[in-house]
């Protein structure tokens, strides 16, 4: 089963816009040195149109679950993390699923609505 790591933001806060630009272009590198290495499937960087508040990027990461495990708990996604608080407003980390996982959780959540 796919997980999903959603890594999402709204802006970048005043006056460290240059910041975001230097984070965004390593954490980029960082992705793809974990994608050629086989420690998640895909990643994709997505920036949303201007449309008020709320998030406006995310990266997309696809890994299996224990893969997943590894790469949020390892130091070097942690330093990442702490990077992005530094000058990012809204930064957060959800997980879900993709794939054959929303069939499943679908099902889960198809068999236990009250009949």
């Amino acid at each position: 089963m796919t997980n999903v790591l959603l890594f999402s933001w709204d802006r970048s806060l005043p006056g460290r816009e240059q910041l975001s630009a230097q984070h965004f272009q390593d954490f980029m590198g960082y992705m793809q040195q974990q994608k050629t290495q086989g420690h998640v499937e895909s990643f994709e960087p997505v920036l949303l149109e201007p449309h008020g508040t709320g998030m406006h990027g995310f990266f997309l990461i696809k890994a299996a679950p224990d893969k997943l495990n590894a790469l949020i708990a390892s130091p070097d996604w942690l330093q990442h993390q702490t990077r992005a608080m530094l000058h990012l407003e809204g930064a957060s980390v959800v997980r879900g699923v993709a794939g054959a996982g929303v069939a499943e959780r679908m099902a889960m959540w198809s068999g236990l609505i009250p009949k």
